[in-house]
């Protein structure tokens, strides 16, 4: 099991978030933004619209995954 954090992950706070695969830690990561959203948090609907413009991008969308994925990886599993 590894921990990132939501700002880690893009977004706009300190939430951690723990999972034993990266798909896991984005799904834990969407559900957090998902309940932001719904509460109009302002820093995380600002992150949001970071990330919406990099999803324009393919490319940059993909790298950005690649490279999250990565320091997911690097990560120490939690003890």
């Amino acid at each position: 099991m590894k921990t990132m954090t939501c700002l880690q992950l893009g977004g706009a706070c300190h939430t951690s978030f723990t999972a034993s695969s990266f798909e896991e830690i984005a799904a834990l990561s969407k559900k957090h933004g998902m309940e932001m959203f719904q509460q109009q948090d302002t820093p995380h609907l600002k992150a949001m619209q970071k990330m919406q413009e990099l999803m324009q991008n393919p490319e940059a969308m993909q790298q950005w995954f690649d490279t999250k994925r990565k320091e997911f990886e690097a990560l120490p599993d939690n003890e």
